[in-house]
């Protein structure tokens, strides 16, 4: 499967194409820049696990590392939502500090069913940090990018008036055969009216002008576990 990803910059064009986790230039871009030496490197992007485009200016995954860094830079990352109650990485600590991307952390404990405690505050708290647009381009992301940033994208789906239907498809494309029925629960019961009077400037009905070039597989649907 080839994915293309046009980049205004010296109006290049470059395909690159999935294999495994890591997007490799095509081979004949590769051959291009083998007389580039370092250069190679910066046409390597390996994206987070799990890592999709939500809306416009909206994306999750799951942990990304060090390997992930250079593909992150190319988001042009304001804002980072970490649903993990871990402290954050110091290696990513850095590479925040150097790209001058603010992180937001909002601790919930990766319980597995049936003793699941979903905080719904922390959840809405974590909302009002996706609404704000001055936050964007943002990347949400758990450990795996599954439940937890699950639950939160449902909940904002939610305030995007999505379906329930479509609310939970979505979700169990991440999930997989992991889905919960907790989280779907959760959802579901969620009250977003007090979130309603925060404007909503995106929308995925919109065209996502940005990033409406860069045609992205969600890497759980392209190799499930």
């Amino acid at each position: 499967m080839k994915l293309e990803l046009h980049q205004e910059t010296d109006e290049m064009c470059r395909t690159i194409q999935v294999v495994g986790d890591v997007l490799h230039l095509s081979p004949s871009v590769a051959a291009a820049a083998a007389d580039g030496g370092e250069e190679c490197a910066d046409d390597l992007f390996m994206p987070p696990l799990n890592f999709a485009i939500v809306d416009n200016g909206i994306f999750r995954s799951g942990f990304p590392d060090s390997s992930n860094f250079s593909f992150l830079q190319t988001l042009g990352l304001r804002s980072i939502i970490c649903l993990c109650p871990e402290p954050y990485p110091e290696t990513n600590v850095e590479f925040l500090k150097s790209n001058g991307i603010k992180l937001f952390q909002f601790g919930i404990e990766g319980y597995k069913e049936p003793f699941v405690n979903i905080p719904e505050d922390t959840i809405r708290e974590a909302l009002k940090v996706v609404l704000d647009v001055r936050n964007h381009p943002i990347l949400i992301h758990c450990k795996r990018g599954k439940h937890r940033t699950g639950c939160l994208v449902g909940c904002l789906r939610k305030l995007q008036r999505w379906c329930l239907s479509s609310v939970f498809d979505e979700y169990q494309r991440f999930a997989a055969a992991k889905a919960r029925i907790a989280d779907q629960r959760f959802m579901e019961m969620f009250d977003v009216s007090s979130l309603k009077h925060i404007p909503m400037p995106f929308s995925c009905s919109k065209r996502l002008h940005r990033y409406d070039k860069l045609v992205l597989v969600p890497t759980c649907l392209l190799f499930p576990s």
